[in-house]
């Protein structure tokens, strides 16, 4: 008789989370996840599938998790332009307080680029979702005035979303917390 599994799947799968980011897919070894992961070889396999199916899984919740709270801080203020605000320098903000900043979707977009039509598909859409935020936070703030009218707001959200990306790698790249700060003000200045 097979025993039952006995852990917690989602802390085993922010484990994952958390040395993928740190490691990538490649640079990842089994028996690093599963020390990570607080979980035995044989649960990982039956658990999860394979290396593969498990970094899916992990990108995934990690692109879900991220996207839901970056919406949630982009929407929350009245204004929009104080939305607008609270999310990016929120961005430079979270990138400062991390001592070890990573971000899972960023490093699977480095390591895989386009090159993996599965992976393309989550990051695209989770980058399609998040651009479209911003830039109807954008469109609102030019209706009440508080970002130019010259401003055209798909190429401000891209804008704007490549900074955040910047941001992260940044961050990870261990530039100052007065330069991420720049970074953030800069971008907001290139709305008015």
């Amino acid at each position: 008789m097979a025993r039952p599994k006995e852990f917690d799947r989602d802390a085993a799968l922010k484990g994952a989370i958390g040395i993928f980011a740190e490691h990538g897919y490649e640079g990842t070894a089994t028996e690093a996840l599963v020390q990570a992961m607080g979980i035995g070889r044989q649960s990982l396999y039956d658990t999860f599938g394979d290396k593969w199916r498990l970094y899916l899984e992990a990108l995934k919740r990690y692109t879900a998790d991220s996207i839901s709270d970056q919406l949630r801080t982009l929407n929350a203020p009245r204004s929009p332009m104080e939305g607008l605000k609270a999310h990016i320098i929120g961005a430079a903000e979270s990138a400062i307080a991390d001592p070890s900043p990573r971000c899972l979707g960023i490093s699977a977009m480095c390591e895989f680029g386009r090159t993996n039509r599965e992976l393309s598909m989550l990051t695209e859409m989770s980058s399609r979702t998040l651009r479209s935020a911003i830039e109807g936070r954008i469109r609102e703030a030019k209706t009440n005035g508080a970002v130019s009218d010259d401003v055209d707001a798909r190429e401000a959200a891209s804008f704007i979303t490549a900074t955040l990306i910047g941001i992260k790698v940044s961050a990870r790249a261990g530039a100052s917390p007065e330069s991420l700060r720049g970074i953030a003000r800069m971008a907001l200045r290139s709305l008015r």
